[in-house]
C-alpha cells in the first residue's frame, strides 16, 4: 500500500451525469482503442465495476454501408454492454448519416464521430484528425449526423493538427451550436501522435469554449493522481481512459471507490486478475471462434502478463496460443503456480506507447 494519502476526489465525480438524454453511471469512460476494445474486452471490464460509458473501436462508415463483416464485428454490442457509444469515421456527409442510422439500429446508445484518430489509413481518406483542418466542412458533417439520428451525438477529437493550428476550442463551440451532446478531447495534436505529455491547458481551453455541453478529458490517465489532476486542471466533466485500462482493467472500479470513499480500495486479488483474462478470452472464442480468438489474444497477452506476472514459461505458452485447450491448461498451471513476482499495486502499468502519427501499435 502507498504511504502517502490519495488526493481528495472533486465533488463533481459524485454528481449525476448525462449525455443528451442518456444517464451515465459514472464519470469514468473507456476510450476506443483500435484492435483492443472489442465487445469481449468491454464486458470483462464492465464486470470489474465502476465503468460509466464504453466505446467500440472506430468503425469505417463506408464499410458499414457496404455491409462488410469486419465493420459489424467492430460495432458489435449487446444488452449487457450499455450504455455504449459506437464510434464512426468518414468525411462524406451522406455516408456518415447512413452509418449513424445503422449503428443506432445495431444498439448504439450514443453515436460518436471520430476526429481524433492520427493514423495514416484514416487521415488519408479525409477522416479522423484531418477533419479538424476543415472547420466549416467538419461542422456541416456533424450537423448532418445530429439531424439523422434520435440518440445523442458526440465528437472525439484532438487539440488540433499541430501546435500552430489548435482548432479544438472553436470546433467544440461550433459543434455545440449544431446540437452535439458532448465532446471528448485528447490533449495532444495529430502531429504528436502519442509522444510527449498531454496538454491539460489545451483541454481546459475547450472546456471554457463551450456553454453547456460536457467536455470529457482524455490522455495520459493511468493513475488516480492522473485522474484527479485532469479533473482539477481542466475542469472537465468526465475522463476517458484507454491504455490505462489495458494495463489495469480494474481502474474504473478503483476510481469509483475513490470517488465514494477517497481511496481506491483493496488491490484486486490474483484470482480476480486471472478471472478477467479468462472471461475475456472465452468471450472472444464464443463470438469469433477458436482460431481467430487465439490469434487476436496473442497481442493482448502482454497486458495480462504485467497484470498477473505469470512464470515466463507460461507467458510463452500464451504468446504462441493455438487452441482453447492450451489456454485452459496454461491458466490452470498459472493458478496453481501463482505469480512469479510481486503483483503490481494500484495504477502501476508499464504501458508501451506508440510514437508519432502511426499506422498501427
Amino acid at each position: 500500500m502507498r504511504e502517502t494519502a490519495y488526493p481528495p476526489p472533486p465533488p463533481l465525480v459524485r454528481e449525476p451525469l448525462a449525455l443528451g438524454g442518456i444517464s451515465i453511471p459514472s464519470r469514468f469512460f473507456l476510450s476506443p482503442l483500435a484492435g483492443y476494445t472489442s465487445l469481449a474486452f468491454r464486458l470483462a471490464v464492465r464486470e470489474c465495476g465502476g465503468l460509466g460509458l464504453a466505446s467500440t473501436d472506430l468503425v469505417n462508415a463506408r464499410s458499414l454501408i457496404e455491409q462488410r463483416a469486419k465493420a459489424f464485428d467492430l460495432a458489435e454490442t449487446c444488452a449487457e454492454d450499455r450504455p455504449i457509444t459506437i464510434q464512426i469515421y468518414g468525411h462524406v456527409g451522406e455516408e456518415m448519416e447512413r452509418a449513424a442510422r445503422q449503428v443506432v439500429e445495431l444498439g448504439a446508445s450514443i453515436v460518436d464521430i471520430n476526429m481524433g484518430c492520427p493514423v495514416k489509413k484514416v487521415v488519408k481518406t479525409g477522416g479522423g484528425s484531418a477533419l479538424m483542418c476543415q472547420a466549416d466542412a467538419a461542422t456541416a458533417l456533424v450537423e448532418r449526423v445530429v439531424r439523422a439520428v434520435d440518440v445523442p451525438v458526440t465528437v472525439k477529437m484532438r487539440l488540433g493538427w499541430d501546435d500552430q493550428s489548435l482548432t479544438a476550442p472553436g470546433l467544440a463551440r461550433a459543434f455545440e451550436q449544431v446540437g452535439v451532446a458532448g465532446v471528448i478531447i485528447h490533449g495532444r495534436t495529430r502531429e504528436q501522435g502519442f509522444r510527449g505529455t498531454v496538454n491539460r491547458e489545451g483541454i481546459r481551453a475547450v472546456v471554457e469554449a463551450v456553454e453547456r455541453i460536457p467536455v470529457v478529458g482524455n490522455g495520459d490517465i493511468r493513475t488516480l493522481d492522473d485522474a484527479e489532476a485532469t479533473f482539477r486542471e481542466t475542469g472537465c466533466a468526465a475522463i476517458s481512459i484507454g491504455r490505462g485500462a489495458l494495463g489495469n482493467p480494474f481502474i474504473f472500479r478503483q476510481l469509483a471507490h475513490w470517488a465514494e470513499h477517497g481511496d481506491p480500495g483493496p488491490d484486486p486479488s490474483f484470482d480476480e486478475r486471472v478471472n478477467v483474462m479468462e472471461r475475456h478470452f472465452h468471450d472472444l472464442v464464443a463470438r469469433r471462434g477458436a482460431r481467430l480468438a487465439c490469434f487476436q489474444f496473442r497481442k493482448i497477452i502482454k497486458w495480462y502478463n504485467h497484470l498477473i506476472r505469470p512464470p515466463k514459461a507460461f507467458y510463452h505458452r500464451l504468446i504462441n496460443l493455438e487452441t482453447v485447450a492450451r489456454f485452459d491448461e496454461t491458466v490452470a498451471m498459472i493458478r496453481a503456480e501463482g505469480p512469479s513476482a510481486p503483483l503490481p499495486g494500484h495504477f502501476e502499468p508499464r504501458i508501451p506507447v506508440p510514437t508519432g502519427p502511426i499506422d498501427k501499435w
